[in-house]
């Protein structure tokens, strides 16, 4: 007879189990992913704030241009966002889920917003 992983207590039941209920499994397979877990917190905070800054400008027909100083004074982070598309025309743009932006050499930044 096998004891439990969690609490150490016996199992009844199957012989392939490994917990003697829920309650322990869940503990369990908590402590060994909160490690991975407090990292995707934290980048998943990152990521809502850039997307809540993005979202909050006033789009014209889903575009619009302004300031970078102006989303860095919000606590915008460039280093976190969804994904990376290049265009053929070279351009490249940095999305965060449905919103994306392109840094301009003048110290603008070109927000655009795709159709869902």
């Amino acid at each position: 007879m096998a004891n439990c992983l969690e609490c150490g207590d016996k199992i009844i039941g199957r012989s392939d189990k490994k917990f003697c209920n829920d309650g322990c499994r869940n503990t369990y397979n908590n402590k060994l992913n909160r490690d991975s877990s407090a990292l995707m917190k934290t980048i998943h905070k990152k990521l809502r704030n850039n997307y809540k800054i993005l979202a909050d400008l006033k789009f014209v027909d889903g575009k619009i241009k302004i300031k970078q100083d102006k989303i860095t004074s919000e606590g915008f982070d460039y280093d976190y966002f969804t994904q990376v598309k290049s265009y053929k025309n070279g351009a490249e743009y940095r999305f965060l889920y449905d919103i994306g932006y392109k840094i301009l050499d003048d110290g603008n930044l070109l927000v655009v917003k795709t159709e869902s």
